[in-house]
This record gives C-alpha cells, sequence and structure tokens, in this order.
C-alpha cells in the first residue's frame, strides 16, 4: 500500500510542484487523506522536487546550458560581464542566495512547526489573495531582460517565504514579480530557473541526509518512484503553465487557493484531519 501512496504523492508533487498553489502544501493536505494518515515529511518534499526539478532542466536545457556557457566564459573574460546571459547566471545566484540562508538557519521549523496544517491553510489563503492583488495591480509591462540586481534579490527573498508550506515557490516568486511590473510570462520564467539552484540544494542535502534511512514514513525506494513520476508529470505541467499564463490570469489558482485553505479549516475545526 505504501508504494501505492508515494505513487499518488509523486503525481500530487509533479501536478502542484510548478503552479502557484504549494506542492508542499499539498503534499502535507494529501498525506492526511492516504491510508497511513501520515505526514510524508520535508525529507520526502524535498527529494521528490528533485525529480520536478529535473523537468525544468530538460525543459529549459538549451536555456540554461547558454547562460551557464556565458556565465564561465565571462570569468575568463570571453563575454563582457553586461551580456545578457551573463547577467542572467549572476542574478540568478544572487536570487539564490536568500533561501538557502533562511533555510539553514530556520530548518528545524521548516521542519516541524511550519509543516501544521493551520499554518498552511493560512499561507494558502493569504498568498491567494496577494497573488490577486499583484494579478489586477501589476503593470505587467517589464520582460525578463530588465531583470535588475534589485529586483533579482527581492524575487529571491520571495522565493525563501515557499520554505513555509502554503506559500508556493512559483506563487511567491511570481506575486513578487508582477508587484514589481513584469509580464505574467517573465514571472513565471524566472520563477522556474531560480528555483533550479535552491530546489536541486535542498533536494541533494535531505538526500545525503537519508542514505540509509526512510523519508518518513516512506522508505528511499518508494521516494525515489515518487520522485521518477513527479518528473514525468512535472515537464507536461510546466509548458501548459506557460502557455496558459501567456494569455490568462491567475484568477483560476487565486480562487483554488482560497477553496483548498478554507476547507482545511473546515476538515480541522471537524476534527476529520490532524493538525
Amino acid at each position: 500500500m505504501q508504494w501505492i501512496e508515494a505513487i499518488i504523492l509523486g503525481l500530487v508533487q509533479g501536478l502542484t510542484e510548478f503552479l502557484p498553489v504549494s506542492s508542499s502544501a499539498h503534499l502535507r493536505i494529501v498525506g492526511e487523506f492516504l491510508p497511513g494518515a501520515a505526514d510524508p515529511g520535508s525529507a520526502f518534499t524535498a527529494i521528490t522536487q528533485l525529480g520536478t526539478e529535473t523537468a525544468v532542466l530538460v525543459y529549459f536545457w538549451r536555456d540554461i546550458v547558454r547562460i551557464l556557457r556565458a556565465w564561465f566564459a565571462a570569468l575568463t573574460g570571453r563575454l563582457p560581464h553586461r551580456d545578457p546571459d551573463v547577467r542572467m547566471g549572476w542574478l540568478i545566484i544572487v536570487g539564490t542566495i536568500p533561501i538557502v540562508v533562511l533555510g539553514l538557519l530556520f530548518e528545524d521549523l521548516i521542519d516541524t512547526t511550519f509543516r501544521t496544517l493551520w499554518l498552511v491553510a493560512t499561507m494558502l489563503i493569504i498568498f491567494g489573495v496577494l497573488l490577486a492583488v499583484a494579478d489586477a495591480t501589476g503593470r505587467q509591462a517589464k520582460p525578463l531582460a530588465e531583470l535588475s540586481i534589485r529586483d533579482g534579490i527581492l524575487f529571491g527573498f520571495a522565493q525563501a517565504l515557499a520554505l513555509i508550506p502554503g506559500v508556493s515557490r512559483s506563487g511567491g516568486t511570481i506575486t513578487a514579480g508582477l508587484l514589481m511590473g513584469y509580464t505574467r510570462e517573465a514571472a513565471a520564467r524566472y520563477s522556474f530557473l531560480l528555483a533550479v539552484p535552491a530546489v536541486f540544494g535542498s533536494g541533494l542535502y535531505k538526500l545525503l541526509g537519508s542514505v540509509g534511512e526512510q523519508s518518513g514514513p516512506y522508505t528511499m525506494g518508494q521516494t525515489m518512484v515518487a520522485t521518477v513520476v513527479g518528473f514525468a508529470v512535472a515537464y507536461v505541467i510546466i509548458g501548459w503553465f506557460l502557455r496558459y499564463v501567456s494569455s490568462h490570469s491567475y484568477t483560476l489558482f487565486v480562487n483554488y487557493r482560497i477553496v483548498v485553505g478554507l476547507l482545511v479549516y473546515a476538515l480541522l475545526g471537524l476534527g476529520i484531519i490532524n493538525a
């Protein structure tokens, strides 16, 4: 039965990782309804994100390789640092610093206190409302080429908020991007690229710490199966999401977040699930 649970959680991870609805919140909530009725744990979440982030590497392979080549070329003086791809490389590094520092400082809270469903439901609603405000008021005029160091740092702090389940890595960064005037597609694209070093770093850190141990209620084999499933589903979702936001607002995701948050409140209040 645990193998089936792992596959279900892998599907959930793949479906929600890149949508602004918080994959960690969904893993936490869905875990309560599986036969084991247990929190999959932050280690399981971080490791399965390696699968979904690999989907980003595959989908944006040409972009990532081009940025890396340009960045290393600039280090050796073969390209000027003002080159757009070189700048993007530095901006991704700068934007990653906040989540690395805060993730290490608050690791114990992230693994325990932050995973209470009362907090998860609250974050789903609050950041759903913030996303709605950003989508309605943002100028949505700036392309990714206009990304500055200041904006890269602000994107980074927005990403760091996703250390709290319910915020959403993509939701937080996209909200920040819209408030800073970037287009929906530009904010989403940078959100995906910015997540690569942070998610791989977190996932590998948790993977090394889990060698020979279970990732929460699941064995390493079950976690790996969930990771592979998450990769396959996420690859499809990335393409769909980028096409969707190029011509639609985020209203669908805002409404969904608020409904799920209120539903979790109700289930907790009735004692159907445990916080």
